[in-house]
């Protein structure tokens, strides 16, 4: 048994460069290549490209643009490869995949993890009840998919039994990596421990490039773009492990590049629930163990719940959306004028025809600011584009609403253009419904060379009593006010950090760049402060959760991205930029430290008394 693993990451989505796979295969000395496609609204439109055409339903590229140029060098390096590249269609997948390994001559061992796709239960699931676990809404009236958040569990067997490449369906994104590390140092269901570890690994992996400096705050320290390094992970048997990326390549691995990614979409950094072990990583430490190379440590676990997350995906109506560019003096003020008049016209048409108005609808002036709410500072602005977004039953009303969209270049505002793309065509809209189901409900297998393995789900030994409050956790403790003359700085003077989403909740991850200012953070950012700058876009609960390995704080807005990635009308419907946002917020800070030799000197030395914020 090796006492180490190099396991790379070729792909973060469905649509990342081919560059990451043939990189790591040619020079990053990995043992296993993971590649991870999915997400929930990838599912979505991995089965209505299945239910169109039934050869369809796995993300193609796999086969395409990575086995196909790299089968023979990953066969001659004795490279294994997992993936999750079955979305909906695993054995279409697998035939695929073996087409193309005989064609380039090569024999590689296939096994397919099976048992997430849900879809055949659906009707029985509506008649036991069961709801949407955060808005309690009813199960749909019929779904495009429902699949399983499987766990690494039946990776590691696949692996057991020789396999050469792993297909999963849906699986958890870190189980790609979790699965081969099981495998490769004999883990077990009840190393707790280094199962969070290896959970952690790959969490820092699956998203590619994002760990290596890609979407860094501090963008002007990292190099080479156009060449961006894919992350490695360097694991050890005792779950340490080091990040790191081929040499020559572009991007910047060091702690803060890596922490932001620690941060990424977890919520609660003590309970981060995944389908083989419950992780707490609120005491993870990270080092600089050399150029582009991070030890990773600290992480612990307990045992995981008797529960699988699932997510359904199903049809809400059509949306519909358009953007013009609008130049000029007053140009915001003219775009939001358009937009409101261009939904006022569309809706007036659409009832004459007999439909009712619009369901939902959305005018964000990009270049105005809108993001940014209250907060705006672009009102003088002389060039925008105008994005108007819709939502309705009926594909018929939308295309009422197309229509009526560009007749705005001669009947409104001077300085309209940029028509080229046409009249938008009405788009189904996919919402996302997530709730949990009982492991020993769902029969997990593997299958290879036509022989069926099934997988057994170890139940958990106990319940653990509740985890004791942290000593510093805004929930346990007020910080203090700053004493004395105060100045405010941007947030971003004091923290850097990243933003995403799960489902309709926006994560936001901020880290102090020194220890000194998370008792500044610490009083700036509570719920109410967070909700009131973001009043805009939070429209439920805000909860703080304290990273204090990190010191850093998780931000989860409730209700926060007007329904989720695949339903919102929003031009960032995921939040990406929020954490952007939030780095803007003035923050009151003691002037002593922005006077020479202060630690935010840089940012000048005017005092103002009081709040800043």
């Amino acid at each position: 048994m090796t006492d180490r693993v190099r396991i790379g990451c070729g792909a973060g989505f469905w649509g990342d460069t081919p560059e990451g796979p043939l990189q790591l295969v040619r020079a990053g000395g990995i043992d296993y290549l993971v590649l991870d496609y999915l997400a929930e609204i990838t599912m979505s439109i991995l089965a209505r490209m299945k239910a169109r055409k039934p050869e369809l339903g796995y993300a193609t590229d796999f086969v395409t643009t990575v086995m196909r140029p790299l089968a023979r060098e990953i066969h001659d390096k004795s490279i294994r490869v997992v993936t999750n590249a079955g979305g909906v269609n695993l054995e279409v997948c697998r035939a695929a995949l073996l087409k193309v390994c005989a064609e380039e001559g090569v024999a590689l061992k296939v096994a397919v993890v099976k048992g997430d796709d849900l879809l055949p239960r659906a009707d029985a699931l509506r008649a036991a009840g069961v709801v949407e676990m955060f808005s309690r809404r009813p199960f749909p009236e019929a779904c495009l998919s429902v699949n399983a958040y499987l766990g690494a569990l039946p990776i590691a067997r696949a692996l057991d039994a020789g396999a050469d490449i792993v297909l999963t369906g849906r699986c958890v994104d870190s189980a790609l990596v979790l699965g081969p590390l099981m495998h490769a140092f004999g883990w077990g269901v009840q190393d707790h421990d280094r199962l969070s570890a290896g959970s952690l690994a790959g969490h820092l992996l699956e998203c590619g490039a994002q760990v290596t400096g890609g979407v860094f705050t501090d963008w002007r320290d990292v190099q080479g773009w156009d060449r961006m390094g894919f992350p490695i992970a360097e694991c050890h048997a005792d779950g340490t492990f080091e990040i790191t990326k081929p040499a020559g390549t572009g991007g910047l691995v060091d702690v803060r590049t890596v922490a932001e990614q620690v941060v990424y979409e977890v919520g609660d950094p003590r309970a981060y629930l995944l389908p083989d072990v419950t992780c707490d990583w609120s005491q993870v430490r990270l080092e600089q163990a050399g150029p582009d190379r991070v030890r990773v440590s600290g992480a612990k676990g307990r045992p995981a719940t008797a529960t699988y997350k699932v997510s359904a995906t199903h049809a809400d109506g059509f949306r519909a959306t358009g953007t013009m560019m609008i130049a000029g003096r007053e140009a915001v003020a003219k775009a939001q004028a358009v937009g409101h008049a261009i939904l006022a016209r569309a809706e007036r048409l659409m009832r004459a025809a007999g439909h009712e108005g619009f369901t939902e609808t959305s005018v964000e002036v990009l270049g105005g600011e809108w993001n940014y709410g209250a907060h705006s500072r672009a009102v003088a602005a002389r060039e925008v584009v105008l994005k108007v977004a819709v939502r309705h039953p009926r594909r018929e009303a939308l295309e009422i609403f197309a229509r009526e969209i560009y007749p705005a270049a001669t009947a409104m505002a001077q300085g309209i253009t940029g028509f080229a793309g046409g009249r938008p065509e009405p788009q189904p809209v996919v919402r996302l419904f997530s709730f949990l189901v009982d492991k020993g409900d769902v029969p997990v297998a593997v299958e290879m060379d036509g022989q069926r393995q099934d997988i057994p789900v170890a139940a958990p030994l106990a319940l653990e009593p509740p985890l004791a409050p942290l000593p510093d956790t805004p929930e346990s403790l007020e910080a203090p006010r700053p004493a004395g003359p105060l100045v405010p700085v941007p947030m971003i003077a004091l923290a850097h950090g990243r933003s995403g989403d799960k489902g309709d909740i926006a994560n936001i991850g901020l880290l102090a760049r020194r220890p000194e200012f998370v008792p500044i953070l610490r009083h700036a950012l509570s719920a109410e402060q967070v909700a009131a700058h973001l009043a805009h876009v939070a429209h439920g609960p805000v909860e703080i959760f304290e990273w204090p390995g990190l010191n850093g704080f998780n931000i989860l807005l409730h209700e926060g991205l007007g329904g989720g990635g695949i339903a919102s009308l929003r031009y960032d419907p995921q939040g990406k930029a929020l954490a952007q946002i939030l780095l803007d917020m003035p923050v009151p800070v003691p002037a002593a430290w922005t006077h020479p030799g202060g630690p935010l000197a840089h940012w000048g030395e005017t005092t103002v008394p009081g709040d800043a914020a």
